[in-house]
């Protein structure tokens, strides 16, 4: 069975000059030039879809009123209000990390990826939408059916995805980037980030022109409240999606297959959540006479939850195993305490 090499390199005695022939190094100025133009055009594509990242956000800032967050303090305590949920649970994975501290300066530009990359699933989803709607889509059984098949073809995997980016962008090429768990951090901290913006997104819209104090404080309030809910759900998918990433940077020659899988998983997880989200509640309120904000805190408290358990479940037995190899010390000393760097990927300059 082959071990990945080619046959001349495998039967070389190490007398033969194998460059080019079955191996390769950088010798020759082109040899080098081609290793040059190779990571910039690497840094050139993540620099271009960080400043396309940044134009989608600025435009969504033009159209879609988000400097109301600015000149109105009201606004942006309600939005801030949404985010906290979300925020605390993200610092729980961050905290569940048994393994080295994660740079500050990592979680930073994890979040901010995260919160710029939600424009791109921001205008897939738009163009989506439009489109059912041109086609006449949106109402009676079909528009349902329809619905619930763009939460599972469309809405899950693409914000899924687009939050795996922010990690794999910036924090996954890092040497901090040192363990399988890592990747549920900076997954967790990337769905925080997409769920700050989204948040921003609504609360902004929906108060956006209310003039009346008492009005701007009873629908920031509401609306706030049910962002508030719906937030830490994206850290829970996308802390799924990055644990898989991690474990995929330890296994490169199944890298690829593990990232499907964690997407698979994130992406299922997010869909249902979309579908049963506006169905459940008001089946619930309707059968038990209760108000229907109650009925939604009762399924995604139970929704997430159950989701919640089996994440923590999967870091405990990390964090157990982990302890079983190397002790029950804390490691929380610097990344270069954890061992040989992980071997690097194709896609890696």
């Amino acid at each position: 069975m082959s071990d990945g090499r080619d046959p001349v390199a495998v039967r070389a005695n190490g007398e033969n000059d194998l460059y080019e022939v079955s191996e390769w190094e950088v010798r020759s100025r082109i040899d080098a030039l081609s290793v040059w133009l190779y990571g910039a055009l690497v840094r050139g594509g993540r620099l271009f879809v960080v400043v396309f990242a940044v134009l989608i956000l600025a435009l969504q800032g033009a159209l879609g009123g988000l400097s109301a967050l600015t000149e109105n303090p009201v606004i942006a305590v309600f939005t801030l209000f949404s985010v906290v949920p979300a925020a605390l649970l993200a610092g729980y994975v961050w905290q569940a990390d048994v393994t080295t501290q994660e740079p500050l300066r990592l979680l930073v530009a994890t979040f901010l990826l995260g919160l710029l990359f939600a424009g791109f699933a921001g205008v897939l989803n738009s163009v989506v939408a439009i489109g059912t709607e041109e086609l006449a889509l949106t109402t009676g059984a079909v528009g349902f059916a329809v619905q619930i098949a763009t939460f599972y073809v469309v809405v899950g995997p693409v914000e899924e995805t687009v939050k795996l980016l922010a990690v794999r962008l910036y924090p996954y090429r890092s040497r901090h980037f040192d363990a399988v768990v890592d990747g549920a951090v900076y997954g967790a901290v990337a769905g925080l980030g997409f769920a700050t913006i989204e948040n921003v997104v609504y609360v902004s819209g929906i108060t956006q022109g209310i003039a009346d104090p008492l009005d701007l404080i009873a629908t920031g309030s509401a609306i706030a409240a049910v962002r508030a809910l719906a937030g830490p759900g994206h850290v829970i998918y996308s802390a799924f999606a990055g644990y898989y990433l991690g474990l995929a940077k330890f296994n490169p020659d199944r890298a690829g297959p593990i990232i499907v899988k964690g997407l698979l998983i994130a992406a299922l997880i997010h869909a249902t959540y979309n579908a049963l989200a506006g169905v459940v509640p008001a089946l619930v309120a309707d059968q038990l006479g209760v108000p229907w904000f109650v009925a939604f805190v009762g399924f995604v408290v139970g929704y997430d939850g159950i989701f919640g358990l089996v994440l923590l479940a999967k870091l405990t037995r990390y964090r157990r195993v982990y302890r079983d190899v190397h002790g029950d010390g804390r490691d929380r000393g610097p990344a270069s305490t954890a061992g040989p760097a992980p071997e690097r990927t194709e896609f890696d300059p």
